[in-house]
């Protein structure tokens, strides 16, 4: 069994207590709410820490450095809430188009006290936003050309698209076409997961 101290140490990161207490808070929410609200098909406490918490927070180091973040399609705030309790000095923005998981994510950044997150209710490709942002990231929101098609035009200058995936998208990847071109691919090692995971980034051609 794999605990969060243990999935964090091989991580790499380093996050006070309260950081951890408020991990394991956000499991415990989505836990409650979907029983209702059927947030995420995982129901079990130890499935939802490696294939929801920890996978998220593999992305940390790799998005560290940005001011600005948007999680596209959110749904129960992953990666979203992970990293903003993580990354505390960066601020994060949730965008889901589902109404039920919007208010769920509110009550989420409410109950947790998350002064650094946002809630939008919108489609990616319809959404009005005042900033473009350091980082769009998504996490199983769609094939990378449509995630290219509906969410870049989200991203600021010189600022990058973030994909998690599974096994390497190489047909995803030979498909892309337009504004935006491939800087990079690296394999994530996701504690207590036995799964390919994969980190696609795209940047402004």
């Amino acid at each position: 069994m794999t605990t969060l101290a243990d999935g964090l140490e091989r991580l790499g990161l380093a996050l006070p207590a309260a950081a951890q207490q408020k991990l394991l808070d956000y499991v415990a929410l989505v836990q409650k709410w979907n029983k209702v609200y059927n947030l995420t098909a995982v129901r079990d406490s130890e499935k939802m820490l490696t294939h929801h918490l920890l996978d998220s927070l593999a992305v940390a180091p790799h998005v560290a450095q940005a001011q600005t973040l948007l999680d596209v399609g959110s749904g129960a705030g992953l990666p979203g809430i992970p990293l903003a309790i993580a990354l505390p000095g960066t601020h994060v923005t949730l965008l889901d188009s589902n109404h039920k998981k919007a208010a769920f994510l509110r009550q989420a950044v409410m109950e947790l006290r998350l002064g650094n997150v946002a809630v939008v209710c919108e489609r990616a490709e319809k959404v009005q936003l005042k900033q473009q942002f350091n980082v769009v990231v998504s996490r199983a929101f769609s094939d990378l050309p449509e995630f290219v098609e509906r969410a870049g035009r989200l991203v600021a200058a010189g600022g990058t698209l973030l994909a998690m995936k599974g096994v390497h998208p190489s047909d995803e990847i030979a498909h892309l076409s337009g504004d935006f071109k491939l800087s990079g691919v690296t394999p994530l090692k996701v504690p207590g997961l036995d799964a390919e995971r994969h980190l696609v980034f795209l940047k402004a051609a």
